[in-house]
């Protein structure tokens, strides 16, 4: 922004941002002020905004600047200022308090955050306390203040440091007791005053999430019995409730560590336990939002003295009344009363799977007996639903979370138990069809659980189950569908059942609305039973001929050929070139079709789905990849040719001219990358006569559409063919012909950040280099290059990216120091050493600054990777590097509290330089980028 804008200006880009009717205007108007709030000019904008408080937009554009500019630009301030900044705010705060809650809010958080980041502002919470608390009109923004600030001292927003942060806790918790007199006094003052006790509650529950309050001190305090009693009482407002309901819940969570916390543990445990007549009363008045709340805070409890419920169950803190409470709930006929409820359980049958006790297992078995049944209800549709049931609406997602838990919890009952007694029911009785539904539903979370072996309840329920009669319900047929698709194995065991399975799965095919759960069953057949399915090959074949004549999602389409394939990697070797190919032409016709059709005569020519067909068949028969190779692919003797080689270099030429007809469409030559990969997987190094044509059109293209999908079909040609000697060259000048127009796209204004999948996939070609043929790549003129890249890259905050620009670095270190009987080791370690000297310090405090101040947390343990294989390769180097790199950290914040010390400084170089594994590393690298953060 050049130049300070007059305020008339300011003021007219905010009434352009809230009121212009075009919504271009607004956009303008927002890019211009997000403009201004970057600029040095905005801190005294913004006080002038407030000052005059002309309206709310403005004051509120004002107080919400005023924030961000203390969270990102307090640098910005000199520290002779800062003193008369937190004056300005509390001025304003006091003047604008009855102006707008959101303004109050933004100015109370610009205040905390000051406060947080102002080292010299000490004892803060009683200079405030001090100052307002003895006002009535100053009370409101006061604890608004004092809710944010405990909020604030985590926040992702304010990079304090642990340093900064510890040092403020600890004062936090000095103050903590003043803080709930304050609390109490103006909860005394208030009576039945709504937004007051809403304030209190909230302040409250802020301090009791940062867990600096005394436990003792707030045992006995009337607070809590305050709290309580507003639970109990029947006419308490829904607002009031919830903010006493989320105060209870901050309150248990804080207190997990039940034993240092006994006494309020055992105060908040009582309290919980009082709410029960609440909650009923709460049902009988339909009051939905207060029994929600009621549930809340019996799964905190729960959660909360989880280990006592398992380690003393039915004693003291072990009371199993907290599990009764939580079954009340289930009962509720809405189901997102028990879905609460979800997590506890299943944390509950983690903790129980970890004991071999069958009395503690006997225990606790009836509470999950009776959950399963209130589950079982829950998922029931409505009597006068019509068609099948939906799995993608609100309904659907919480049905499919039931089968999860179920899942998670039937070994406690006993999966054949339970499987019976849901069997029975349908059997001796005659439920409705809603109630049969559920029951099947319910059974085909459990199917796979059972021993299928000599299981005779199994066989009868599928043999029940293929003769249901097509006028039952069309839901019961969906969901029974579904059951036989989780009994695969039991028709494995029992293959006189294979006929009319497959006979009752082809009638679903052919109805629409079953047509996909009964492809997803026959998947399911095929992959299970693959060796008595080659005998229906051709049935197969049959259906996939007229794929498009059934009406079936894609995915469902996808897994029948999936299917499909597995059974045809069972035919003889000489039966699986012709079968292969008559299963792809299908496809390849039909690419054959859209490549012909005229491009103006409307009808779609998207390819994407015959592409995704072709590329699952080879993506079966290429599964090698992932340690399935004696499973699925066909076996093939040294010498032979591949079965898929022929069909394969036939279809090349209609990919090729697929990928060259929309070579601008990134999603299509995605996909056609995508299928020619699993087409070069499937067939290794029978592959290479497209090798040729391949790179040259993937180069031609790429020069012209940067798909990064090139890239990473670069990187699997590579992996095929890099270590055969008469190839490396070409491959290297694949990759230099690639790189140039990568290297063009990263150059461009935050090219980087722009592009995080060119980076990865190119990371990944390049680690592939390393990993085949590392001399190729460290002889090249352009590995320098390729290093600088990977280097500003290593500060990416993407988390594919920046895993594939560490193991590139990663490997390639180790390239210096692995396989060290290869005739080559020597010519590895000396180009390693050479590479190093150039760009080994630039790399290392890369790295520790991205660490400190870009990465997130979950990419250190990569980075820790990097520098152990730099200490293998030459430790006192490294240690060299390390140590000039900490010494250009900052020392000092900006509000001029310590972000790190001399002697932290010390420590970590000899933690990391003196480990002894890449564990050490990352936990060293942990701790230290806290100081930062």
């Amino acid at each position: 922004m050049e130049g300070k804008p007059g305020l008339q200006t300011v003021y007219q880009a905010v009434q352009a941002l809230y009121h212009d009717p075009d919504p271009s205007g607004k956009e303008r108007a927002s890019l211009w002020l997000g403009e201004l709030q970057r600029s040095v000019y905005a801190w005294e904008i913004a006080d002038q905004l407030l000052q005059i408080h002309q309206d709310v937009e403005s004051c509120y554009f004002a107080a919400q600047t005023m924030k961000v500019k203390i969270q990102t630009s307090f640098y910005e301030l000199p520290s002779d200022s800062h003193v008369s900044l937190r004056d300005s705010l509390l001025s304003h705060i006091q003047r604008l308090k009855d102006m707008s809650p959101v303004i109050l809010t933004q100015l109370a958080l610009a205040i905390a955050d000051l406060a947080l980041l102002m080292s010299s502002w000490k004892g803060c919470v009683q200079t405030l306390i001090e100052s307002y608390s003895n006002d009535a009109a100053s009370l409101p923004f006061l604890l608004e203040i004092l809710t944010v600030l405990p909020e604030e001292v985590h926040s992702r927003s304010l990079r304090i440091g642990a340093n900064r942060r510890a040092e403020i806790i600890q004062d936090l918790s000095y103050y903590s007791s003043t803080v709930v007199s304050l609390l109490l006094s103006c909860a005394e003052k208030a009576g039945d005053n709504e937004k007051m006790l809403i304030k209190i509650f909230k302040c409250l529950g802020s301090w009791f999430n940062l867990g600096v309050l005394d436990s003792n001190f707030l045992a006995n305090n009337r607070l809590l019995l305050l709290l309580f009693q507003v639970l109990q009482q029947d006419q308490t407002p829904t607002n009031l409730h919830e903010a006493a309901s989320d105060c209870v819940c901050s309150a248990l969570y804080a207190i997990e560590n039940v034993e240092s916390n006994l006494p309020l543990a055992t105060q908040l445990f009582q309290g919980v336990l009082t709410l029960e007549t609440a909650y009923h009363m709460a049902v009988a008045r339909e009051d939905i939002d207060k029994v929600l709340n009621y549930c809340r805070i019996f799964t905190e409890l729960c959660e909360t003295f989880l280990e006592k419920i398992v380690t003393t169950p039915c004693r003291d803190l072990g009371d199993l009344r907290t599990l009764e409470f939580l079954l009340i709930c289930a009962g509720h006929p809405q189901y997102e009363v028990v879905e609460i409820s979800f997590n506890f359980w299943y944390r509950l049958g983690e903790h129980l799977y970890k004991t071999t006790d069958t009395v503690t297992h006997s225990i606790f078995k009836p509470f999950i007996q009776r959950l399963l049944h209130a589950l079982a209800r829950h998922c029931q549709l409505d009597p006068d639903h019509e068609g099948v049931p939906e799995e993608t609406d609100d309904f659907g997602e919480f049905r499919l979370r039931v089968s999860d838990l179920v899942k998670d919890l039937i070994y406690l009952v006993g999966s054949m138990e339970c499987f019976s007694q849901l069997y029975s029911t349908l059997k001796d009785g005659n439920p409705p069809w809603e109630v049969t539904e559920a029951v099947l539903f319910i059974m085909a979370a459990i199917a796979k659980s059972i021993d299928p072996e000599n299981n005779p309840t199994l066989v009868e329920v599928l043999e029940a189950v293929v003769r249901l009669p097509e006028s039952v319900h069309i839901a019961v047929r969906y969901t029974s569908i579904e059951l036989v698709g989780e009994m695969s194995e039991v028709v494995d065991r029992n293959p006189q059942f294979l006929d009319p399975v497959l006979a009752y799965l082809m009638k679903g095919l052919c109805q629409p609305s079953l047509a996909s759960p009964s492809a997803k069953a026959i998947q399911n057949i095929c992959s299970v039973c693959r060796d008595h399915m080659a005998l229906h090959f051709n049935g197969l074949l049959e259906i996939a001929r007229s794929l498009d004549s059934f009406t079936l999602q894609p995915d469902a389409a996808v897994g029948l050929l999936k299917g499909t394939a597995l059974v045809l990697a069972r035919l003889p070797l000489e039966k699986i070139s012709e079968c292969l190919s008559e299963l792809c032409s299908v496809q390849v016709n039909s690419l054959k079709k859209l490549l012909s059709q005229d491009p103006n005569n409307g009808l779609s020519s998207d390819p994407t789905l015959f592409l995704d067909r072709l590329a699952v068949i080879f993506r079966t028969f290429s599964q090698k990849d992932i340690g399935l190779f004696r499973h699925t692919n066909p076996t093939v003797e040294n010498g032979q040719t591949h079965p898929c080689q022929k069909v394969i270099q036939e279809i090349w030429p209609v990919l090729s001219e697929t990928m060259n007809k929309h070579r601008a469409d990134n999603r299509i030559v995605e996909r056609c990358c995508r299928c020619l990969r699993f087409a070069v997987r499937c067939v290794g190094k029978g592959s290479a006569a497209l090798l040729q044509p391949l790179v040259t059109q993937m180069v031609e293209v790429y020069h012209i559409h940067q798909h990064s999908c090139f890239l990473y079909l670069g990187s699997i040609l590579v992996d095929e063919y890099g270590m055969e000697e008469g190839c490396q060259q070409g491959l290297l000048d694949m990759l230099q012909a690639l790189c140039i127009p990568t290297f063009q796209l990263l150059e461009r204004q935050n090219g980087l950040r722009n592009h995080p999948d060119t980076v990865d996939d190119l990371f990944r070609l390049l680690t592939r280099f390393v990993q085949r043929c590392p001399v190729v790549l460290l002889r090249s003129q352009i590995v320098i290059h390729v290093l600088q890249w990977a280097i500003a890259a290593t500060a990416l905050d993407h988390r594919d990216a920046n895993c594939s620009v560490m193991k590139f670095l990663r490997d390639l270190l180790h390239t210096g120091v692995s396989n060290d009987h290869e005739e080559n080791f020597e010519i590895r370690k000396d180009l390693i050493h050479q590479v190093l000297a150039q760009v080994g310090q630039q790399l290392v405090s890369q790295l520790i600054h991205a660490c400190c101040f870009c990465l997130p947390p979950y990419t250190l343990p990569d980075v820790a990777e990097v520098f152990w294989e730099a200490m293998i390769f030459d430790r006192p180097t490294f240690c060299r590097w390390l140590e000039s790199s900490l010494k250009s950290l900052p020392k000092e914040m900006s509000g001029g509290a310590a972000t790190v010390t001399n002697k932290q400084l010390t420590d970590f170089h000899k933690q990391v330089t003196s480990a002894e594994e890449c564990k050490q590393v990352c936990w060293a690298l942990r701790d230290f980028t806290r100081l930062f953060r």
